[in-house]
């Protein structure tokens, strides 16, 4: 039995929403953004979005199979020439990994930003796809196979709609 130490991840990082330099709009600032999954991966500069920064850029990675969360960092170039983080989002890899996912399953996230005091700075939007063998089915790659669902005593063949109820969540 072949044991693999890490997973391949297919990130595409979107675009950034009202992200904030000091309380300030960002203007015309130089945004990047760096995932980190063990190792790093930069982004190219977006110096045109301002606020709204948009990337479009697909980093592929590797991700240890034993990594929890994967980091995603926005920062800006400073006129002092350093870089100046704007925030900061640690992504569980259970959003994207595992469960009912299969592999190849595109999932679209949106995040919020913290700054270094932990105030609200922005939304990253992102994709992500852990990477599998190519033309498998779900029932080879899910983790849990798919199944029906009882409802009102019944096994139903067709669609259950399921509601969830966002909960707070500290880093």
């Amino acid at each position: 039995m072949e044991t693999t130490s890490s997973r391949t991840l297919e990130i595409t990082v979107i675009s950034g929403e009202d992200l904030r330099v000091n309380r300030r709009k960002l203007g015309k600032k130089n945004a990047f953004v760096t995932v980190q999954t063990g190792s790093s991966r930069t982004t190219k500069i977006d110096t045109d979005g301002g606020s709204y920064p948009v990337w479009n850029e697909k980093l592929v990675m590797e991700l240890p199979m034993h990594a929890r969360f994967i980091t995603v960092d926005v920062q800006c170039k400073a006129y002092s020439g350093g870089n100046k983080l704007i925030g900061t989002a640690r992504i569980p890899v259970s959003d994207f990994s595992g469960g009912y996912l299969p592999d190849n399953y595109l999932s679209i996230l949106s995040y919020r930003l913290r700054d270094v005091n932990g105030e609200k700075n922005g939304i990253i939007n992102l994709s992500v796809k852990v990477k599998g063998p190519e033309n498998t089915s779900c029932a080879a790659s899910c983790s849990r196979p798919w199944m029906e669902v009882p409802v009102d005593n019944r096994v139903s063949g067709g669609i259950v709609t399921v509601t969830g109820i966002p909960v707070p969540y500290r880093y």
